[in-house]
């Protein structure tokens, strides 16, 4: 780790000028918790490492038309700590709060988490089925993309190598609404998700789920947004007739690989139970 420059700019726009100042050569730090590991192991090897963290509105939480913007570099303890963005967004949190150590709790951030672009990322699922959308800064500008289409592969990300993002924006939440996650470990804590899944839905006055989002993580190259199996759960009251629906629809979504944490059969199976456990949670904290 030797020879490596750190920038701590004060603004986007001179974070982004230092990216294409770099050609390449830095790498982007929210909360270093992904970043420094892979330097230590020789995985990445930057030039110059530029901290975001003490960029106005990359760290925060606010309340704006009903929802929350999140800055990108906030971290983990940060998010656990925000009352009504819990009581809104409690599956949000649960996934935020799985990833590593209280201690790294303090440093970790969505923005890196997404990023990093790990397809067991814990917080990308409840992201996606939140319909939470990046706000993406770069030299032409500004854009918004959803969560779902910003992992572009293991490791690899749809943004431009001088594109930054900068926020997250979680919709305003209806009456009866409410989401969940749970994610598969082969450990009690501090693991990487054999299967993760994240649930939304609203429900109306009778019961009825008038809309949902499914996702899953680590069961192809990206966390994935299920459209079928959050559409098998509207208009219905999440009966067992419903729920077997979703799941056929998430087995059938599911691509995972085989390896040491778990065979492909199983984590489709695995995936399956989570999405049905995850449903019925969300749907009892929309009751609620």
């Amino acid at each position: 780790m030797s020879g490596v420059d750190y920038l701590a700019p004060a603004s986007v726009a001179d974070a982004v000028s230092a990216l294409r100042a770099s050609a390449g050569s830095a790498r982007l730090m929210a909360g270093g918790t992904d970043l420094l590991v892979q330097m230590r192991g020789g995985r990445a090897k930057p030039q110059v490492v530029i901290d975001l963290k003490r960029i106005p509105g990359l760290v925060g939480i606010r309340c704006e038309g009903g929802g929350f913007v999140i800055g990108g570099a906030t971290s983990g303890a940060a998010l656990g700590e925000h009352v009504a963005l819990k009581a809104a967004w409690p599956g949000v949190i649960e996934a935020a709060n799985l990833i590593g150590s209280t201690q790294v709790q303090g440093r970790a951030s969505l923005g890196g988490n997404l990023c990093n672009a790990s397809p067991a990322a814990d917080s990308v699922p409840a992201l996606i089925a939140a319909g939470a959308v990046c706000i993406i800064e770069g030299p032409a500008g500004v854009r918004a993309v959803q969560v779902e289409k910003v992992q572009a592969g293991p490791g690899k990300t749809t943004l431009a190598a001088d594109e930054i993002l900068v926020a997250f924006r979680l919709p305003a939440r209806p009456a009866r609404s409410s989401d969940a996650y749970l994610r598969l470990i082969p450990r009690t804590e501090m693991d990487i998700a054999v299967v993760g899944v994240g649930v939304s839905l609203t429900l109306d006055a009778g019961g009825v789920c008038n809309a949902a989002r499914v996702s899953l993580g680590a069961v192809a190259p990206t966390c994935l947004l299920v459209e079928a199996a959050g559409a098998a759960l509207v208009g219905t009251t999440l009966d067992d007739a419903a729920l077997a629906k979703m799941e056929a629809a998430v087995s059938e979504a599911c691509r995972p690989i085989s390896d040491k944490r778990g065979t492909a059969e199983y984590r489709t199976k695995v995936a399956c139970v989570l999405a049905r456990r995850a449903a019925l949670i969300a749907k009892d904290r929309a009751n609620a």
